[in-house]
């Protein structure tokens, strides 16, 4: 059993966010990545729950009260393009499913968007 299958905020993210097929947690830098189709489009950090966004969705989260993922970097704050749920939408799976939806997209769009790996043989 990994540390995923324990911790209480996995188990509850997952919980949440079952109606959108075998989301699957993956232990990071502290952290859990959430994924599904081998897209990560959430993340885990500081016990708090972060969607991915990018710059087509970004203005609806943060018109919405969500929060972006922010640590801090050599010298400055870093951003990263992960933001917590509405608060009206942090608790309630019907809710949070516009945005679930809204952060697989622009997660599946990176993923889109970064070069392939050359596989070797």
């Amino acid at each position: 059993m990994g540390k995923a299958d324990t911790d209480p905020t996995v188990q509850r993210a997952l919980a949440l966010l079952s109606f959108l097929g075998p989301v699957r947690a993956r232990a990071m830098f502290g952290g859990y990545g959430l994924y599904l189709d081998d897209v990560m489009f959430a993340l885990i950090a500081w016990d708090r729950l972060y969607f991915r966004v990018d710059e087509a969705t970004k203005t609806h989260w943060a018109s919405e009260g969500a929060e972006p993922f922010v640590y801090a970097g050599k010298g400055s704050p870093v951003e990263m393009p992960y933001w917590t749920a509405p608060p009206h939408a942090e608790e309630d799976p019907q809710t949070l499913a516009p945005w679930a939806e809204l952060a697989l997209q622009a997660a599946r769009r990176a993923k889109a968007a970064r070069p392939q790996r050359k596989t070797t043989r």
